[in-house]
């Protein structure tokens, strides 16, 4: 901001907040939201877009593996495309997760873009397996509270 006004945005500034704001939240998840959703029956695929050797380090678990080059062909076949799609990459540093997203938008699915990727799934204290099963993690705290299921916002 270049200056304070005291009088509030304009009418035009406001809808233009309102719009981007939405938008967000349309295309946009986080980690406590959507894990939220799959403990309560929510019907949606989380799709985990890395490669093979990602998938196998460590995952959400009820991701399905799917990574980015893969998906244009294989998730015709695999996701029913009336069923909302999450997708994630590796964490805020990668931009693995919006390639993906645009994939599955292509395509015509219902899809949006877990933030933070896996990083912040991990970070937050949600359940993580990897090919030997799960894979304890105590919540950063910085990432959540350590003695409450989900941030409350």
């Amino acid at each position: 901001m270049t200056s304070i006004e005291t009088s509030g945005p304009s009418t035009a500034a406001r809808e233009a907040a309102i719009e981007h704001f939405a938008a967000k939240l349309r295309y946009e998840t986080d980690p406590s939201d959507v894990a939220a959703a799959l403990a309560a029956g929510e019907r949606l695929v989380l799709v985990d877009t890395r490669g093979h050797a990602a998938w196998h380090q460590g995952r959400a678990v009820g991701a399905v593996h799917l990574p980015t080059a893969e998906i244009a062909e294989r998730a015709p076949r695999e996701i029913p495309l009336d069923t909302p799609v999450v997708v994630y990459c590796w964490g805020p540093g990668c931009n693995g997760s919006t390639k993906a997203a645009l994939q599955f938008s292509r395509l015509g699915y219902e899809v949006r873009e877990l933030i933070g990727g896996f990083e912040y799934w991990a970070r937050e204290g949600l359940a993580v397996v990897d090919h030997d099963g799960p894979v304890p993690r105590p919540v950063d705290e910085l990432t959540g509270p350590r003695n409450a299921i989900d941030c409350d916002c």
